[in-house]
């Protein structure tokens, strides 16, 4: 792996991380299960994402 690519890499796993805050953020926030069970499954999924990336190190 070529140091761009570990920057890009880097860069995906911090905005996977970020997307991820957001997501735990606005759950806390929400009142209709409908929707709650919506972002949680974004937030499960940027979790995955995060952990695949995070895997090519």
């Amino acid at each position: 792996m070529t140091s761009k690519d570990l920057l890009y890499v880097e860069d995906a796993l911090s905005h996977e991380k970020f997307f991820k805050s957001q997501c735990k953020d606005v759950l806390s926030k929400l009142e209709d299960a409908e929707l709650k069970t919506c972002v949680s499954e974004l937030m499960q999924k940027h979790d995955q994402i995060f952990k695949s990336l995070y895997g090519l190190l």
